[in-house]
């Protein structure tokens, strides 16, 4: 790998570390969210996007919580007092960040694994990655959606999976174009581009954020239509 990739990929995953764990900090101690699973999905959109999630953590998350000691009863916080643009960002933030831990610990298996399918890595990735970041997906789907209807279990995980989807699947379609310009293209035949290695990663930042605006859109449109609820 070029000395200079493998840097910027170093600094590029510390900045975004960095930006995790002061959100993790800052929601645990002074800005508890409204709703507690966004208690995870702020950190966890950091780890993609960095400072720029950051500025969203700052500019939307924080207006989403208890702040300076005034703590109000969850239900008082009402999604629909946020301008429209905002609930659908926040809804494409929760449901990326689904995605990203189901990502992270597809790649993860696939790599230990060593499993292949059809003789193709990357297939394998996309399979492995879908089926975990769906299963996630759909557990980050179900908690919220309990807690807005106060729906039974049932109905509630039904509703998750309507929910989840299509936006699932335009973050997983968005994610793996990169990949697959990342394996086919930038670094075809390199042994060394491989999950265990830094700049692996940073390609999956730069992957993660072009999901995220792919399925920015399938919110917007889940959300209008009321299939979907804005956060």
């Amino acid at each position: 790998m070029p000395t200079g990739l493998h840097a910027l990929s170093i600094a590029s995953l510390a900045i975004a570390a960095a930006c995790a764990a002061y959100v993790a900090f800052d929601v645990a101690c002074c800005h508890p969210q409204s709703m507690p699973i966004m208690n995870v999905v702020w950190p966890l959109t950091m780890l993609y996007s960095g400072p720029l999630g950051l500025w969203a953590y700052w500019k939307i998350g924080r207006a989403s919580s208890s702040s300076h000691g005034e703590h109000r009863p969850q239900q008082d916080m009402d999604p629909a007092d946020r301008p429209f643009w905002q609930r659908v960002f926040l809804s494409s933030t929760h449901c990326a960040a689904g995605c990203v831990c189901g990502d992270v610990i597809g790649e993860w298996l696939v790599f230990f694994s060593g499993l292949t399918i059809a003789g193709s890595m990357l297939l394998t990735m996309y399979v492995v990655d879908f089926v975990a970041a769906y299963v996630v997906g759909i557990a980050f789907q179900y908690f919220p959606i309990r807690q807005m209807r106060r729906l039974p279990p049932g109905r509630a995980l039904w509703e998750a999976i309507k929910a989840d989807t299509l936006a699932l699947t335009a973050f997983q379609v968005g994610m793996y174009s990169w990949m697959a310009l990342d394996h086919h293209v930038l670094f075809r035949g390199n042994p060394l581009f491989r999950p265990d290695t830094a700049v692996y990663w940073f390609m999956m930042q730069i992957a993660m954020c072009i999901g995220f605006l792919t399925t920015f859109p399938a919110n917007w449109l889940l959300v209008r239509t009321g299939v979907k609820e804005g956060m």
